[in-house]
């Protein structure tokens, strides 16, 4: 199109002028920037729980998954004009509805211990943090959490209550430093992606499954980058 634009100028030349340039037409970029006065010291406070956790404290990565869908595919054969069947799955689905799942990563060994919940408010939140604490009482336990408003109402009453637990929050638009959200990704290509289910409860089940079965081999997730920095976006590209 640009090459008919201009007319008399071949394609080619168009092609080779763009590569020059360092500019893809077919490539998609997206980026998510931290304008977080305070990214320096709050990513230096995730770090630092990485690489030298406090002695004798539980440090865990906590957060949602929320809306999980139980989406039922169709599957079947489909047979080819030389006689050979080609199996898979179709782009056709039911829904079955969807399920909420809290995680908490434990940062020194690697498990993950999870629950299901309909909906992701700050009560289901609570429940989840409180079955923590009854897990391993009067520990001292470090959380590494998001910005999500559930998690950080502006008058922290449990907080108040439970003097042995510290909520760490991630920089604002930089929840990539929680590593759970590294064992989402995984739960997501490993367990969900393609998979069907005819039922929410089905759904769990599996999810269920492989937690259990990853926590047999876990292992911790190996920290290098002992800082990380705010970098500002160019202004072509912010101004866009």
């Amino acid at each position: 199109m640009i090459a008919a634009a201009l007319g008399d100028v071949d394609v080619q030349y168009v092609w080779r002028f763009l590569r020059a340039q360092n500019i893809d037409l077919a490539a998609r970029k997206s980026w998510c920037e931290s304008n977080d006065p305070d990214f320096a010291a709050k990513a230096a406070e995730i770090v630092g729980l990485y690489l030298d956790p406090p002695e004798n404290a539980l440090v865990l990565a906590v957060d949602e998954k929320p809306s999980i869908q139980a989406l039922e595919r169709r599957q079947g054969y489909l047979k080819l004009a030389n006689g050979r069947a080609l199996t898979g799955q179709s782009h056709d689905y039911k829904r079955h509805g969807t399920t909420t799942l809290f995680a908490a990563f434990d940062v020194a060994t690697g498990t993950v211990s999870g629950r299901h919940y309909k909906r992701r408010r700050r009560i289901e939140f609570l429940d989840f943090m409180n079955r923590i604490l009854a897990t391993h009482p009067g520990r001292e336990i470090h959380v590494i959490l998001d910005n999500l408003n559930t998690h950080k109402p502006k008058d922290d009453r449990w907080l108040k209550r439970h003097p042995n637990v510290c909520f760490h929050f991630t920089p604002t638009k930089a929840s990539w430093l929680n590593q759970v959200e590294i064992w989402f990704s995984i739960l997501a290509g490993k367990a969900l992606s393609g998979a069907s289910f005819d039922s929410v409860a089905g759904l769990r089940a599996h999810i269920e499954a492989f937690i259990a079965g990853y926590n047999e081999t876990a292992r911790p997730f190996i920290w290098q980058k002992s800082q990380v920095h705010q970098k500002r976006l160019k202004p072509r590209f912010a101004d866009q």
